[in-house]
């Protein structure tokens, strides 16, 4: 076989994997399953990983790279905080696409699926997923408060509070999407709370002024 035939084994592996693990769960999926989801002998699959746990590293490592835990994407520039409302826009968007990606929503599942069962999980969900992010934003509107763009807080609180609307809005989504029910109603939360958390925390006052300067 050649090296094209290996790369697109290896990706039919990941993906039949992916689809099983966040379906049944990792512990409950088989090499066996791997294989006759794939259409491969089940020696065929140790062409291409040890075990199943390689399997589970290697989609792990896909995850560290997913808009899951890259949440800011090009957000990463010294003046962005000078885009205000547009930034949790952007990231309230990410959240909803991602419930809508197949991909992305498989490595969510696993995700949730498997952060009781799995240290390396947890520690991926708490340093990258939870905790970068919130980081990050946290410093965003850290430096929107020095400008007065926003009324003074506790920075890293207010990121908390914005992520966790999104989270379960997310696995609302999800869920609705697995039981084969309707998400229209649902993905509109993610919309609504960027303009109600905007208007709770943005300085009224300081438009108000800016606008008579203008006038």
């Amino acid at each position: 076989m050649g090296d094209s035939g290996r790369v697109g084994t290896r990706e039919k592996i990941l993906k039949e994997a992916l689809a099983l693990f966040s379906s049944r769960g990792y512990k409950a999926s088989t090499m066996r399953d791997i294989a006759a989801a794939v259409g491969v002998r089940q020696g065929a699959i140790y062409n291409h990983f040890k075990n199943k746990e390689a399997i589970l590293e290697t989609l792990l490592n896909d995850l560290m790279e997913s808009a899951l835990v890259n949440l800011f994407g090009d957000l990463e520039a010294p003046e962005t905080y000078r885009k205000g409302k547009s930034i949790l826009a952007k990231i309230a968007t990410t959240f909803k696409l991602i419930s809508f990606d197949p991909r992305n929503e498989a490595l969510f599942r696993l995700m949730m699926q498997e952060l009781f069962r799995n240290e390396r999980i947890r520690d991926l969900y708490h340093e990258h997923f939870y905790q970068q992010n919130v980081k990050k934003l946290s410093s965003l509107f850290f430096q929107m408060m020095q400008e007065e763009m926003i009324r003074s807080s506790d920075p890293l609180m207010l990121a908390n509070e914005f992520f966790s609307p999104l989270f379960f809005y997310q696995m609302q989504v999800i869920l609705l999407k697995i039981d084969g029910k309707s998400t229209s109603a649902a993905v509109t939360l993610f919309e609504k709370h960027v303009d109600i958390f905007w208007e709770s925390i943005r300085n009224a006052d300081k438009e108000s002024e800016a606008k008579q300067t203008l006038f």
